[in-house]
């Protein structure tokens, strides 16, 4: 799923949250210097103050746009923008008091102390912030992005991503459909594929977007942006070459000062992303306590039924086939890989794009008694009562998985995948989600999987989410299937 790029003011909300800090700051400050080691926010009319400030901060961050093109902003520029906003907030003070008749009672050193101090403080703030973005900038982004594009316009639109690159992209390759340069390198970045085999190559590893510009001269690859669609990454395609055949949800915005049509299976808002992270921090948050206090009675019975590590980790493919290390109980005895091998006929998910069997030998405590019997142990409880799912709160907590999205595949798993069973990695792993909740252990077909995988992504928002977890709850009390 894409981030879709805010608009307005709210599309610098890093900065407006740094000034927010900044201007309370500056009021503390002020108030110290004024009135000694004191709090202020004991005295009404300057408790009152510091929520104005606040409020009047934010009316001129909004009505006077003064974080617009903040990131172009020069050192000079930005002085003076920094000046003007603190004089506009002193005036919304000073006529705050005035409103009030209470300015008599507030100290006229505090107040203009404090639009000294915010002047300072506020410049010094947005100028280093300002230069760690451009740095990070530098190094690359945290978005894996792939370009697509013909040889003779390869250098340029390289150099322009780089200039414009204000969504922070981390150029992993390019992709020259009109020869076979792969294998060569073009300004620092290498050639990873050629137009036979770019599908291929956006299927099996970490690629978050692809931009897609070629030479007026030349067509667009129909089939291969036809083949990437299918994999769910999202496409960005240079307006003046636009094919009305691509699919899923479109919008007009610019990558690397191009006009680009961006399709995706599905976008989320800046505000979104922030509602579910917050969602995923308060939900990791109370599960690393919860797996603390099962790691109490859990750990002893682990470890006496099979001697080793209490926690296992395993690598797994996350959003867009970055890959991590996903933590849980050790439900499974140590060799649990080695007999992987010798139980895959068993498999009830025939195609070997997911793994299940109905009695798991594997699992601590599990036996196949002569009698034909079966037995089970410690292992089967944690895992029946998804207690071996809890230390995945970490991964939550750090931010490799969400609470709720797709289930992350194997390694293994991942290497079969075709093009369009990528479509589900498109968004973050989650610890439950609509496959799930909708019966877990009666799905034996790998597509259905996918299928409700795919209608999550394109249906989500939060509501979806609370819904899967309310849902999720009540079937792990019912033992109706794991998280």
């Amino acid at each position: 799923m894409y981030k879709k790029s805010s608009s307005g003011w709210f599309k610098h909300y890093d900065f407006i949250i740094l000034d927010l800090i900044c201007v309370q700051v500056a009021f503390l400050l002020s108030f110290v210097l004024r009135h000694g080691m004191t709090n202020p926010y004991i005295i009404p009319i300057y408790r009152n103050m510091a929520i104005f400030v606040e409020l009047a901060d934010v009316l001129v961050l909004f009505f006077f746009e003064t974080v617009r093109n903040v990131l172009k902003r020069g050192w000079y520029k930005e002085f003076a923008i920094t000046i003007k906003h603190v004089i506009l907030v002193e005036l919304f003070s000073v006529l705050y008091l005035f409103t009030v008749q209470e300015g008599e009672e507030y100290s006229r050193t505090a107040l203009y102390l404090m639009g000294v101090l915010y002047v300072i403080i506020a410049y010094i703030v947005r100028v280093v912030w300002k230069k760690l973005i451009q740095r990070k900038m530098i190094l690359g982004g945290d978005k894996s992005l792939i370009i697509i594009t013909t040889q003779n316009i390869a250098s340029a639109v390289i150099k322009k991503i780089k200039n414009n690159n204000f969504e922070l992209f981390n150029i992993a390759g390019i992709v020259i459909v009109d020869q076979d340069m792969q294998g060569d390198n073009i300004d620092g970045i290498p050639v990873v594929a050629n137009e036979n085999n770019a599908a291929t190559y956006v299927c099996r590893e970490w690629v978050d977007e692809v931009f897609i510009n070629v030479d007026s001269n030349y067509p667009y690859p129909q089939d291969l942006i036809d083949q990437i669609v299918e994999t769910g990454v999202t496409v960005h395609l240079n307006l003046a070459k636009v094919s009305e055949n691509l699919g899923s949800k479109q919008f007009v915005e610019k990558i690397g000062g191009y006009t680009v049509l961006t399709a995706s299976m599905n976008y989320a808002t800046s505000k979104q992303l922030v509602e579910k992270r917050l969602l995923d921090i308060i939900g990791g948050l109370f599960g690393c306590l919860l797996t603390g206090i099962i790691f109490i009675f859990v750990a002893p019975a682990i470890y006496i039924n099979s001697p080793g590590p209490i926690f296992f980790s395993q690598i797994r493919v996350g959003k867009n086939g970055k890959k991590f290390k996903m933590y849980k109980f050790r439900s499974m005895y140590m060799d649990a890989e080695e007999r992987k091998k010798d139980l895959m006929k068993e498999n009830r998910i025939k195609d070997g794009k997911m793994f299940k069997v109905d009695f798991d030998t594997r699992v601590i405590g599990n036996k196949k008694l002569s009698n034909g019997e079966k037995k089970t142990g410690i292992g089967d409880f944690i895992r029946r009562t998804s207690l071996d799912e809890f230390p995945q709160f970490f991964n939550v907590l750090k931010g490799d998985m969400s609470l709720v999205g797709t289930r992350p595949p194997t390694l293994d798993e991942w290497s079969s995948y075709d093009l369009h069973h990528r479509a589900r990695l498109s968004i973050r792993p989650g610890i439950t989600g609509l496959w799930q909740i909708s019966g877990r252990s009666e799905i034996t077909d790998f597509e259905e999987v996918v299928k409700l995988d795919t209608k999550y992504i394109s249906e989500w928002n939060m509501g979806l989410d609370l819904r899967i977890l309310w849902k999720t709850f009540f079937s792990v009390l019912k033992q109706e299937g794991s998280m």
